[in-house]
């Protein structure tokens, strides 16, 4: 290179790096949060185009450099734009169902029995017809004394092979509480 090639090149070299450093910071405008001493859209001082020589020196001084604690900032979204506030508008709820479930929706226990006495005194065998009229022939020594018509939960049990407790279904009682 010739001398004066050399030269120009050498006055400009710094004016060259500091401008393309600043457009590397400038980015997109897109996303970025924007402070209170800035709005959307006005070029900021530094930017991409502007007067490397004035740089600095000449720009509005920053929160920072006043000695004034910057203002917090609003809630923003990634995007920098404001959260909208929530709707006002109830979401939307389910309807009455159209039918009968086809399964029941409570769970139960199968060794889990709910009805009423039918044979009943002190023990230890007592008879019981659940709300769906099944019949069952329970044996449970040292379990109380339970009136017939008497409502009752019973927690069942494999059946005592030993005991015949009458007609029905038969089973051995873990537990009984009265209902109600």
């Amino acid at each position: 290179m010739t001398p004066t090639i050399r030269a120009t090149l050498g006055t400009l070299g710094p004016g060259v790096a500091l401008t393309l450093a600043l457009s590397g910071c400038a980015g997109s405008r897109n996303g970025d949060v924007v402070s209170a001493e800035q709005t959307p859209g006005a070029p900021s001082t530094g930017a991409a185009g502007s007067d490397p020589a004035a740089g600095s020196a000449d720009a509005a001084p920053t929160a920072g450099a006043t000695g004034a604690a910057p203002s917090a900032p609003g809630p923003t979204s990634p995007s920098g734009r404001s959260t909208p506030p929530l709707s006002a508008t109830r979401p939307p709820t389910l309807g009455p169902p159209t039918a009968p479930p086809r399964w029941p929706s409570d769970l139960r226990m199968a060794n889990v029995l709910a009805g009423r006495i039918t044979r009943g005194g002190a023990g230890p065998c007592y008879g019981l017809v659940t709300d769906d009229g099944r019949e069952y022939a329970l044996h449970g020594p040292d379990k109380g004394a339970f009136a017939t018509g008497a409502w009752v939960r019973v927690t069942v049990g494999p059946a005592d092979p030993t005991a015949d407790c009458g007609p029905g279904t038969p089973a051995s009682i873990v537990k009984i509480d009265p209902v109600g």
